[in-house]
């Protein structure tokens, strides 16, 4: 595989607005395995296999189950996720997929239910991050391992 370009080197600046905003959702209060399992799946719904072996191995390392790692993809059908993780995840796919159908009350609804107005404001910055991180990833040809 060959990436299209390195857009690292090509626009730093718009590397470092990225790392920026990644440093914001460090210190935002999310819970690190909530970052990882809404960055794990806003890839798997883009198909950003670059983000997806990042975000495995990262949250894998953290310690956190292997099943929680894998059936993130069904985690309508999966027992291992809280009710708070299962409406930050109907969250991040509705987003991640505006255009069909936006947000539905329903969704927000069920998010308020376990997460303040700041917090769901942090949510919504989280998925608008790694959204963004794919986009990046799939449009310059980033892959596993390209970097090392």
């Amino acid at each position: 595989m060959e990436m299209r370009m390195n857009y690292r080197k090509v626009h730093p600046e718009a590397f470092e607005t990225m790392l920026k905003l990644e440093h914001y959702m460090h210190t935002s209060g999310i819970e690190k395995t909530m970052y990882e399992l809404i960055k794990i799946r806003a890839s798997q719904i883009n198909g950003c296999a670059f983000c997806l072996d990042m975000h495995t191995k990262e949250l894998l390392g953290m310690g956190e189950a292997p099943e929680r790692v894998y059936l993130l993809s069904v985690w309508k059908e999966a027992p291992c996720y809280s009710e708070k993780e299962k409406a930050a995840l109907e969250l991040t796919e509705s987003l991640t997929l505006v255009a069909s159908g936006g947000l539905p009350q329903q969704v927000y609804d069920r998010v308020r239910e376990h997460w303040s107005e700041q917090e769901f404001v942090v949510l919504i910055m989280a998925i608008n991050t790694i959204n963004s991180w794919n986009r990046i990833a799939i449009s310059t040809g980033m892959y596993p391992g390209c970097f090392s």
